[in-house]
C-alpha cells in the first residue's frame, strides 16, 4: 500500500473511522487516509456547474441538492473561492 499523496510505502495503521474503516497515517507527509474510500473527490466538471450556479445566486442548500455535494464541502468551497478575490479595490478620480 501506498500513500496517496506523496506515494511512499512508510505508512503506520492508525485507528479507525467512525464507519469503522481502518485508517492509515504516512509518516513521510503527515496524511491520513483509508485504503479504499467509498466517497471520491469532486471532479472538475461539477465545480464548474457549483460556480455557474454561484454566479446565477442560487441558494447553497439547492446547489447541494442539484449536484449531490455536501452542504459541508459546499460551505468549505465557497469560503475557498471568496479568499481567492481580490480585496484591494482600485478608485480613480472622476475627471470633469
Amino acid at each position: 500500500m501506498h500513500c496517496p499523496k506523496c506515494n511512499s510505502n512508510n505508512i503506520v495503521k492508525n485507528g479507525h473511522t467512525h464507519y469503522g474503516k481502518q485508517r492509515f497515517k504516512c509518516h513521510n507527509c503527515g496524511r491520513q487516509f483509508v485504503e479504499s474510500p467509498t466517497r471520491q473527490p469532486i471532479d472538475n466538471s461539477t465545480r464548474e456547474l457549483i460556480d455557474k450556479l454561484l454566479l446565477e445566486r442560487v441558494s447553497l442548500a439547492a446547489i447541494a441538492r442539484v449536484t449531490g455535494v455536501s452542504t459541508r464541502w459546499l460551505q468549505y468551497y465557497v469560503n475557498q473561492k471568496y479568499y481567492q478575490v481580490l480585496k484591494v479595490v482600485e478608485v480613480t478620480k472622476k475627471t470633469r
